[in-house]
């Protein structure tokens, strides 16, 4: 893939290369990934849809979009894997998506390049060893110690995400070892599925005794891993913004097409109402999140703040979309038949993930001076 023209200043339109990239993911995922397989998935031990995430990485190139062509991804940027996320968050696909993006942002600013290389191509699957929860501009937690002098590690890590089929845990350790590369079906290693609300993204508690590991040399660990969890917030805020999209057209699809009392209900104005204030709190979401995402690209140094205003904002609106879109539907919303609560239970989930809004408000606060 050949990297788009450097967008101008302020120029948060979607170019033609994205509007191309989004038709691909879009047509891959609807065929392969339709709501009702989503939801039949939902039932069995099968978390990730394997073959839907080997389409995405050998036909797509999703996993290495944002890494350049010499170091073995597709010389594209940041804004284009947010496209990507988008059309994921839209399709709630249970794919590892995210723990790839915040991966590969991590492995991009180290000496890995094998690794990277093999991530970008989709040949393996790597994570960031770190809590759901856990937002950038915290220090990093580090519940892994390194064992003696050696290279063996000892620690549980719990609620990771995107960890229960992946090949490489990169697990922030001891502030002298920093990060260390570990083989997630190696010895001393143990994967635990937790219950989680969203089961479209189930979270993993990793338990590390006497793990063989390779010590990452150089860089700055926590600074390293604080610029990874960014541009992840940034792109989850695009997921968000996808998953809200959705919401909203098919609940107006809906609305259009339910009659009662022999009116469709789309003519009821409160109704409408309801619908306009959605669309502008995704429009003002959709701002946001595409400004992280240049941010991204840019590797402007905006970025901390426009991922804190991102997740603040887009979370809270994908988590009112599903919300409007479940009572909206009436009662067939509250059915298990119904996609309602899969999308309701993403946005719930997504609302912590990477950090809560509360949290990137906090951030914000203290990045732009104001007391808390």
């Amino acid at each position: 893939m050949t990297a788009p023209a450097t967008p101008t200043t302020g120029d948060l339109l979607y170019s033609d290369v994205e509007d191309d990239l989004r038709a691909s993911v879009r047509a891959l995922v609807d065929k392969q990934a339709p709501w009702d397989a989503v939801l039949a998935r939902t039932d069995t031990d099968e978390a990730v849809d394997t073959d839907l995430w080997k389409r995405l990485t050998g036909e797509i190139g999703v996993a290495g979009l944002a890494v350049p062509e010499d170091r073995g991804g597709a010389g594209a940027t940041w804004r284009e894997a947010a496209v990507v996320a988008e059309e994921l968050g839209r399709a709630v696909a249970p794919v590892p998506y995210l723990g790839t993006v915040v991966a590969t942002a991590l492995l991009l600013g180290t000496g890995e390049d094998e690794l990277l290389a093999a991530v970008a191509a989709g040949e393996r699957a790597a994570v960031l060893a770190v809590g759901a929860t856990h937002g950038a501009g915290s220090p990093v937690p580090v519940t892994v110690q390194r064992q003696g002098a050696g290279d063996l590690l000892a620690g549980t890590v719990t609620a990771v995400v995107d960890a229960v089929t992946s090949d490489v845990l990169l697990v922030p350790v001891d502030a002298a070892g920093g990060l260390a590369v570990v083989e997630a079906d190696g010895d001393g290693v143990t994967r635990t599925t937790s219950e989680s609300l969203d089961m479209t993204r189930r979270l993993t508690d990793i338990t590390l005794d006497g793990a063989p590991a390779r010590i990452v040399e150089g860089g700055d660990m926590g600074r390293d891993v604080d610029r990874a969890l960014r541009i992840g917030a940034a792109i989850l805020a695009s997921e968000q913004l996808g998953l809200a999209e959705r919401c909203l057209a098919d609940t107006v699809e809906y609305l259009r097409t339910r009659h009662q009392f022999g009116r469709a209900l789309a003519s009821y104005q409160a109704l409408k109402h309801r619908l306009a204030d959605l669309w502008v709190a995704i429009t003002q979401a959709r701002a946001t999140a595409r400004y992280a995402a240049r941010c991204a690209a840019d590797d402007s140094p905006d970025l901390p703040v426009a991922a804190a205003v991102a997740q603040a904002h887009c979370s809270e609106v994908a988590l009112l979309a599903a919300e409007e879109a479940l009572q909206l539907h009436g009662g067939i919303g509250f059915t298990w038949e119904h996609p309602a609560h899969l999308f309701l239970k993403r946005a719930r989930a997504d609302a912590l993930i990477l950090g809560s809004a509360d949290h990137h408000r906090t951030v914000l606060g203290d990045l732009v001076g104001l007391p808390r």
